[in-house]
């Protein structure tokens, strides 16, 4: 069952407002409301966040900035 939440990465210019989704894989999933940003996140080997997907450019802070948000009771 996929879990959806709020969420917002800081851009260039602003911030980014739109949808994490909490996909079967156990990854998380941020897409933006203007369609401009996804990022695809999961947690590797070593319990550490890492990016899977999305597109480019993107800001490397955006995977911790994103981690952030993650509800802990949905982080199983």
């Amino acid at each position: 069952m996929q879990q959806q939440f709020d969420a917002m990465l800081t851009g260039s210019d602003s911030e980014v407002n739109g949808i994490a989704t909490r996909l079967d894989s156990g990854a998380y999933e941020f897409n933006s409301l203007d369609g401009s940003l996804q990022l695809i996140i999961a947690r590797n080997a070593d319990g550490k966040w890492e990016r899977l997907a999305g597109t480019e450019p993107y800001f490397g802070g955006w995977i911790d900035e994103f981690a952030e948000q993650i509800p802990a009771a949905i982080d199983i």
